[in-house]
């Protein structure tokens, strides 16, 4: 498979068509962003305010690849003969250009800024819609085991329950986090009638969908091309109670269109790169791809193995700036396990690009489900969700589970990811990556199949929030080793302790007469931020108390006044 990194081999949306391109498209890499109009003083001339807030919770400074790329550079391309700009990629420092003039092309090497040329598509390219696989589709009866819903959850997921409950998302569910004030931008083939399907009626009526373009053809409409990205999109924004609901049904959503289904090259990898920067000037929080690629219609531009170290590929490079930006990257593996290839392709080989395998819904790999690790060794896939028998929206907008695929499991996991953010805003996208890896059930061996393993959402939860405590613990103590809260108390406190050493420590508290009110004998380890309740205390009289600590070397006395 070398179109979408899942296999469909459903019914085709559109009828072959012929059309005939005399021109081909070409990347012309820029030298410099000199003289540009646009300062790094002045971010809101490029980036919205969202996405600059993004940055600055993260602590990411702006550099030189914020800036978009030189507008007379562009001019000067564009003014040397018969040549149309079809998009521009700040972060690589390029521009797609289409050409059927030699003359033109030979122009623009000799401008003085210009770096490279290098030809990415063909100048005739087949317009037929591929009727090679794109998805798997299922022709067996589905295997999986509906469990039953327990009646406490916030949500009646009906036919989703099962690929949700693997991973215990209604634990987020019911604490609220649905995908609210999340934007998530998801790039892949079409979303064929998703602004009629009724799976999607609560986001439309809502108006969640923030904005749509499409990358290969140039216009804002992306309802009338392939259904593939409408399928992903419902294993995340379907909110039909009863019936099927997605994983994060109340996120927000921003279309775009790069994949090109009727031919394979390296040209959807710039539209997908020009796409992700969008989505990163516009402030989204999540991008979702279930796009791969590895080998093409032209042998001659193919990628071997080798490539596949995150680095390498116009795709990977995108997708590590889109991370580096402050966002969270998922990718499917792809579906090449069966196949000679049978490795991840690219995207899905960056280094922090959350790369999604396929299990079925008892945990086990998907024969299909390609296979790690990156060409540099690092472990990939990173994780795994549901892909077997997945329930999508059919274009009808009813449930179905007659698709298969990597694709589905990516967005199945990256809504719950979303959710996973919503409750810990204050971290970055790195440390939600962090937790939903150590989340996973192989996380101690993971493997070139599900990586990870299969994430579970209450232990990442569990986690941040024992992170989250350690924070707050170390502003806390933030100039001293060793403190009370509340002051004053009524029936309780707790000791906050960054221990200065390892050993067995003790905590005697004295009343004003000197007296012992109580003792504790603690274990501390240097380093460890631990907090130490004291309860119990509501017999005692209102007043001054002092909290004595010494572990053998190192001793403090604390006040504390009981109301």
């Amino acid at each position: 498979m070398k179109k979408i990194a899942i296999i469909i081999a459903a019914f085709l949306l559109a009828s072959a068509h012929q059309a005939q391109s005399q021109s081909g498209k070409y990347i012309i890499q820029f030298k410099d962003k000199k003289n540009s109009p646009y300062s790094l003083s002045n971010p809101g001339d490029f980036l919205s305010a969202k996405s600059i807030t993004r940055r600055q919770r993260q602590q990411i400074h702006l550099d030189s690849t914020d800036l978009p790329v030189n507008p007379a550079y562009l001019d000067s391309v564009q003014n040397a003969g018969s040549v149309t700009i079809l998009n521009s990629s700040k972060w690589l420092n390029q521009v797609l250009i289409q050409t059927s003039d030699a003359n033109a092309l030979d122009r623009i090497l000799q401008l003085s800024f210009v770096k490279a040329s290098k030809k990415i598509a063909p100048r005739t390219s087949r317009q037929e819609l591929d009727t090679e696989d794109k998805l798997i589709k299922n022709t067996a009866p589905s295997k999986k085991t509906m469990g039953s819903q327990g009646t406490s959850d916030y949500l009646n997921y009906g036919s989703t329950y099962n690929q949700i409950n693997i991973h215990e998302g209604e634990f987020l569910h019911n604490k609220g986090f649905l995908g609210e004030g999340m934007t998530i931008a998801m790039l892949d083939a079409g979303f064929y009638h998703y602004d009629t399907n009724p799976a999607f009626d609560s986001m439309r009526l809502q108006q969640r969908v923030l904005g749509t373009w499409d990358f290969v053809a140039n216009k804002e409409s992306v309802t009338e091309e392939h259904y593939h990205g409408m399928l992903c999109l419902s294993t995340i924004a379907a909110n039909r109670p009863g019936t099927m609901v997605g994983t994060a049904p109340h996120a927000k959503f921003y279309l775009f269109r790069t994949e090109n289904v009727a031919t394979e090259f390296p040209v959807e990898e710039q539209n997908w790169v020009a796409a992700a920067e969008r989505a990163d000037s516009l402030g989204v929080d999540l991008i979702t791809t279930s796009l791969g690629y590895s080998t093409f219609d032209d042998p001659s531009m193919d990628y071997s193995y080798e490539d596949m170290d995150g680095k390498t590929t116009i795709c990977a490079r995108g997708a590590e700036w889109a991370a580096k930006k402050g966002m969270i990257v998922t990718a499917s593996a792809g579906n090449s396990g069966n196949a000679s290839w049978h490795y991840i392709g690219t995207p899905a080989d960056a280094e922090h690009v959350i790369t999604i395998g396929s299990v079925d819904y008892s945990g086990n790999p998907s024969a299909f489900s390609s296979y790690g690790p990156s060409a540099d060794g690092r472990v990939k896939p990173d994780v795994a969700s549901v892909g077997s028998n997945t329930v999508v929206a059919g274009t009808s907008g009813n449930p179905t589970s007659a698709y298969s695929g990597t694709s589905l499991a990516n967005p199945n996991l990256a809504g719950l990811i979303t959710c996973l953010w919503q409750a810990f805003p204050e971290f970055t996208s790195l440390d939600i990556r962090d937790a939903v890896q150590k989340s996973g059930n192989s996380y101690l061996t993971p493997n070139d199949r599900i990586g990870y393993g299969i994430p579970n959402m209450r232990i990442a939860y569990n986690l941040l929030l024992q992170k989250r405590n350690e924070k707050n613990m170390e502003r806390i103590l933030a100039n001293d080793w060793i403190k009370a809260y509340p002051v004053p108390f009524v029936q309780s406190f707790n000791i906050i302790l960054n221990p200065p050493q390892t050993s067995r420590s003790t905590f005697v508290l004295y009343n004003t007469a000197g007296n012992i009110v109580t003792i504790k004998y603690i274990d501390v380890q240097s380093g460890v931020y631990q907090q130490i309740p004291f309860t119990n205390l509501s017999a005692i009289a209102g007043g001054v108390y002092w909290l004595s600590y010494t572990d053998g070397k190192n001793s403090r006395i604390v006040r504390l006044v009981k109301q």
